[in-house]
């Protein structure tokens, strides 16, 4: 589990030209490298980890309960290369991770102020402990999405909330907890229970930071304050999150310079093309079963290629987020929507690719 942060500290200083460096990160849009492993089972269990439960709640009338629940299933992202029984230890400091951002997001959802001070927190005390506890993969992204999407779904309009605090936390929770049975679900298999199980202080080693960790968080405060001021000043309050997480999610776990130059590009590029299949799939968005297959689809198929092409993989998170949030809100402006993701994508990817000047730029040792 534990998973180290490459800081290049014993290597020469980089003389790779900022041209060949943008090349490289062009150039990767369009590869698809080989994964670490299969990726059919965590991609199905994540699927239906976001299917069944909103299949079910919408097949018995309560579809806005059950695209609440839908926040829970990022459980299921974690810990997805550790064996079943070791899910068991790890997985349930995620959900509760999950839910305090959610329920920290629709408690501050009516003072925009503190709604972003709320975000800055998230974003700094949640990328300080999956990095001190080496969570690995997908690092805090999901933490500061739930909180912004707590605090959306639950947004004050009129002097009214559009959805019940309470009613979202006990939807996002069993969500969770339905992802964290379906993926013990392997040790229903003799073979996979007699597997051999790591202590918790093996899976999440900790608490310690090393310099690579340290400026990884120091990035993601910068991006935080700077998204949040900037968005709150000039743009929209509630859509600070999306700045803040794309931005966290362009740092991502590499303390290696040019990584975020690619990260920042795959980025934006994934947001772009993602907006524009938000648009064509959008209507079909209306029909609650569609949305259920919708959804569904769109999370395997994001499981599927994240761990090959993250411009790709952002192809289909973004109309999934965007579906998921503009149901639950309650719809409205499908260009507007598309058009304000792309603007805060590279607002938060823009501010991440400067932070990573805080890395000394290196590349590994070469014969002379």
């Amino acid at each position: 589990m534990a998973e180290a942060v490459g800081d290049g500290e014993s290597s020469r200083p980089d003389r790779r030209t900022p041209p060949t460096a943008v090349i490289k990160a062009v150039r990767s849009l369009v590869e698809m490298p080989a994964g670490p492993g299969p990726r059919l089972w965590i991609a199905l269990r994540a699927a239906l980890s976001i299917g069944v439960p909103f299949g079910l709640l919408t097949a018995l009338g309560y579809e806005g309960i059950g695209l609440q629940t839908a926040a829970g299933a990022f459980v299921a992202l974690f810990a997805a290369s550790l064996a079943a029984a070791e899910r068991t230890k790890v997985l349930p400091f995620v959900a509760l991770a999950l839910i305090g951002s959610a329920a920290l997001g629709a408690a501050l959802s009516p003072w925009p102020v503190l709604l972003g001070t709320g975000l800055v927190v998230v974003a700094g005390a949640t990328a300080a402990l999956s990095f001190a506890f080496r969570l690995g993969p997908p690092g805090p992204v999901f933490f500061v999405l739930s909180y912004g999407l707590a605090g959306n779904i639950t947004a004050v309009v009129d002097g009214e909330r559009l959805n019940s605090p309470l009613v979202l936390i006990a939807a996002l929770a069993g969500g969770a907890l339905f992802s964290y049975l379906l993926a013990l679900a392997p040790l229903l298999r003799d073979a996979e229970r007699s597997q051999p199980v790591r202590p918790l202080g093996e899976l999440l080693p900790g608490p310690w930071l090393g310099p690579g960790e340290r400026r990884l968080i120091l990035r993601i405060l910068i991006v935080a304050v700077v998204g949040t001021v900037v968005t709150m000043l000039w743009i929209d309050p509630h859509r600070a999150y999306w700045t803040v997480s794309a931005g966290v999610a362009v740092i991502g776990l590499s303390a290696v310079r040019r990584h975020s130059l690619a990260r920042g590009l795959h980025r934006t590029v994934g947001t772009l093309v993602g907006a524009a299949l938000y648009l064509a799939i959008a209507p079909l968005g209306a029909f609650p079963v569609a949305l259920v297959v919708l959804l569904t689809g769109l999370q395997f198929i994001i499981e599927l290629v994240v761990v090959r092409n993250y411009a790709l993989a952002l192809v289909f998170i973004t109309p999934l987020v965007l579906l998921l949030t503009g149901a639950a809100a309650g719809g409205g402006d499908l260009m507007g929507a598309a058009s304000e993701r792309v603007l805060d994508t590279l607002i938060g990817s823009v501010i991440a690719v400067v932070t990573a000047l805080l890395h000394r730029r290196v590349v590994k040792d070469r014969p002379e």
